[in-house]
């Protein structure tokens, strides 16, 4: 038990009412802590207020807003004022420009059978801005006004249609008659060309499409083709004539069974199929050569490249040979071969293939191998001459290759 002399008096306070001060006393109290000699602290000593409320008092006075401290309210700041004020005025907008949309879709649903530009103009004339009403059906302004403007006798040309189309079928009859694999691209293309040297005029080519397709003379739709599972991301083309040449070679059978094999060499830019070589033999190194050596002739004459000329082939015994390609070099070209197992790395050969058999082996002459020999000599040099490419903007080869020179 504690002694008596080390116990302390505790003074006990009885319950304390919470003090509410008038406004009156409030603004009282604020004004006294300005005067000379007085603090907040001194003057909330005097009156028994927490001097934190006195001061918080006496901020709100400063800030001007004497009716809130009159009336025990919170204030508000001045820019938390003109912030709401500026929110307040653009939810009116807001609301009013909903209201104008909401107008012009119920004035729309009127005219829904029609197109949206037939009501964007029914609505603009009905006193609706022009802005407002396309920006709300989705409809472009441009159109709108240009359609808006337009002269009354104007009459709109792609519905016209040509109610004799004889001519036509017979001139397109004409140009595939031996081309029977030719679609209505390459049909175009022979049409535009036969009539820029009769001094006419172009087709369009929807219109030899409809045409054709009226008349049975499309080509019948191709499988889609299953492409192999290893990706491609390189480029074979090339901007500029005699930057890279690329070669191959394809084997076919003629009617008494000799197998002709032949070697060629392309240009990667105008695809002109450069020099080639056919024998009843295998591929050998020395048709390679022969190969590459009318090609530097065929494009620079006696003479040599100013600068290497990539040779892109794949890796066939007579391309790796060395005596190959230390000849390559010899005559001004760079060997490069494709990777193994890849020919998506020479597609352009690949791709050259294929339509030389397409076009042209399938249905030429080949009885033996001196006639089919004959007859590929005349496929190579229609192939440089006439074949449209789509590379090329259906333009042959070789009128590529002169409209390039001719616009250097």
């Amino acid at each position: 038990m504690p002694s008596p002399k080390n116990l302390t008096n505790v003074e006990v306070l009885g319950p304390q009412k919470r003090r509410r001060w008038s406004p009156q006393e409030k603004l009282a109290m604020v004004q006294q802590s300005y005067e000379p000699g007085y603090s907040v602290s001194l003057v909330a000593r005097q009156h028994g207020v927490n001097a934190n409320q006195l001061f918080l008092w006496r901020k709100q006075h400063q800030q001007g807003e004497l009716t809130p401290v009159a009336v025990g309210e919170s204030t508000v700041p001045a820019a938390q004022l003109a912030d709401a004020m500026r929110q307040i005025r653009e939810l009116q907008r807001l609301l009013g420009k909903k209201t104008m949309e909401a107008e012009i879709l119920k004035e729309a649903a009127e005219y829904g059978r029609f197109k949206k530009l037939d009501c964007a103009l029914a609505l603009a004339a009905g006193g609706h801005p022009m802005k407002r009403v396309c920006d709300v059906l989705g409809v472009a302004r441009s159109a709108a006004v240009k359609r808006q403007l337009r002269s009354s006798d104007w009459t709109d040309g792609r519905q016209r249609r040509h109610s004799d189309d004889q001519d036509l079928v017979e001139q397109l009859r004409s140009a595939i008659e031996n081309l029977p694999s030719y679609g209505y691209r390459r049909a175009w293309a022979l049409l535009r060309r036969e009539r820029a040297c009769q001094g006419l005029p172009a087709v369009n080519v929807k219109r030899v499409y409809r045409v054709m397709r009226t008349h049975g003379l499309l080509l019948q739709r191709r499988a889609p083709a299953v492409r192999p599972q290893r990706r491609h991301d390189g480029q074979v083309s090339v901007g500029a004539s005699n930057q890279r040449w690329c070669s191959d070679g394809f084997e076919f059978r003629c009617d008494n069974g000799e197998a002709v094999r032949t070697t060629f060499a392309l240009d990667c830019c105008d695809r002109e199929a450069m020099s080639w070589v056919a024998s009843t033999e295998g591929y050998t190194g020395d048709d390679v050569r022969d190969v590459m050596l009318a090609a530097v002739e065929r494009r620079f004459g006696n003479a040599l490249p100013d600068r290497p000329i990539q040779w892109l082939s794949d890796n066939g015994s007579a391309y790796t040979a060395a005596l190959t390609r230390s000849f390559a070099r010899d005559v001004g070209l760079e060997p490069v071969n494709t990777p193994v197992s890849s020919p998506q790395s020479n597609g352009m050969a690949e791709s050259f293939v294929r339509t030389m058999k397409r076009d042209y082996v399938n249905f030429m002459p080949k009885p033996d191998a001196r006639t089919a020999i004959g007859n590929l000599a005349i496929a190579f040099e229609h192939y440089n001459e006439h074949h449209p490419h789509s590379a090329l903007r259906y333009h042959s080869p070789r009128e590529f290759r002169r409209k390039a020179m001719a616009t250097r």
